[in-house]
């Protein structure tokens, strides 16, 4: 039997980086066990983007960001793209992605690109290149990502975080516990076996 994580987060969340490599790391060599990608967008448009040379972003990294970073030894840095970008774009991308089975590659590369080699991941070019990397075809991505299709794909995801009253990322679900917020390994994997023997 599949055991299932559902993750919602967002590409610009580095809380969100950090909980997909706790996650991993929780999982790996479990083959039954599936990670399930959804958008949660913390900025949509029209709402303005944070910037890295206004007080916030350096304030809350220096005093949260870094410290669980370091704790859960996952490597990042403030970008200093600014704004910050929107992730529709990326998000939109993601839906592709998992139509074509590169989910997983695409949610990984696609935020470490973000915060470790500080690309802006709100630029079409950047994107396609990214989902190149991810194993993706380029031009059959870059058509995507202007495909209404997989814009509505991307607004129902939207709708159902909404339903779900996804406030907070990143979410995750597994089985019939919601945690908010970064889980450690062992809270991962206790949460795994709840769900497995229920």
């Amino acid at each position: 039997m599949t055991a299932r994580i559902h993750l919602w987060s967002d590409y610009v969340c580095p809380f969100c980086l950090i909980a997909d490599e706790v996650i991993e790391r929780a999982v790996r060599g479990r083959p039954d066990v599936e990670v399930v990608h959804h958008p949660h967008e913390l900025r949509p448009r029209p709402a303005a983007t944070l910037r890295p040379e206004d007080p916030y972003l350096p304030d809350i990294w220096q005093r949260a960001v870094y410290p669980m970073a370091r704790r859960h030894q996952v490597p990042m840095r403030l970008p200093t793209v600014s704004p910050q970008p929107y992730t529709e774009s990326a998000f939109r991308g993601a839906q592709y992605a998992a139509e074509h089975g590169r989910a997983g590659a695409y949610h990984r590369r696609v935020p470490a690109a973000f915060f470790r080699d500080d690309l802006d991941i709100g630029d079409h070019a950047v994107l396609v290149r990214l989902a190149a990397e991810a194993g993706l075809d380029p031009t059959g991505y870059a058509a995507a990502l202007d495909d209404p299709e997989y814009a509505e794909r991307h607004r129902r995801a939207l709708a159902e975080s909404a339903r779900l009253e996804i406030t907070v990322v990143p979410t995750l679900v597994i089985g019939d516990r919601r945690i908010e917020g970064v889980a450690s390994e062992s809270v991962i994997r206790r949460a795994l076996q709840e769900a497995v023997a229920a």
